[in-house]
């Protein structure tokens, strides 16, 4: 049975959690070939911190209330756009982090967000398969929006495309109300 956690919006004080959960969540990396990306730095407790405070970071916890894993987005084109998602390894494999797509693809629909967005690793398993099974599809170069290509070219000269990567994009049903 998977355990999906509680979630709720990332606190003030919680930035260096996250950042102690992302480089946790980037261990396994080393172990499939990809040691630069286990050892690449998180994001700076600010800009988590501007994250929070826009109200796009959210925290799954576990008993005792200590977040476990994190999710961050930013509105891109008029859609979310996931920005980071890490869960402990400690905690994986347990549905945490489908938990937290699935806080994002509601909290989308209220506020009438007609998609989530996100790039991701093709070829590593808890990447692009994984958010396949979560809804989302890659997205063909043609389908890339601007704001979209300006992503993928920070993370090209973030040194990211040493292996291949891709654009994903989950269309979420608009809310139309109850039925008459």
């Amino acid at each position: 049975m998977a355990i999906t956690g509680k979630i709720r919006p990332a606190r003030p004080a919680e930035p260096a959690v996250l950042q102690d959960i992302e480089r946790a969540a980037g261990r396994c990396f080393r172990d499939f070939g990809m040691p630069e990306i286990a050892d690449d730095e998180p994001l700076t407790l600010d800009e988590l911190a501007r994250y929070q405070r826009a109200g796009l970071a959210w925290v799954s916890v576990d008993g005792g209330g200590i977040p476990v894993a994190y999710l961050i987005a930013e509105h891109v084109e008029g859609n979310l756009h996931v920005e980071q998602v890490s869960v402990h390894p400690d905690h994986a494999r347990r549905g945490i982090g489908r938990g937290l797509l699935e806080h994002l693809a509601e909290f989308a629909g209220r506020t009438g967000v007609p998609a989530l967005t996100l790039t991701t690793f093709t070829e590593v398993p808890w990447n692009a398969p994984y958010y396949a099974r979560c809804g989302f599809r890659l997205l063909a170069d043609v389908e890339l929006t601007p704001g979209l290509r300006e992503i993928r070219e920070r993370e090209a000269a973030h040194g990211l495309d040493r292996w291949p990567r891709a654009c994903m994009r989950r269309d979420l049903r608009r809310h139309l109300g109850p039925a008459a």
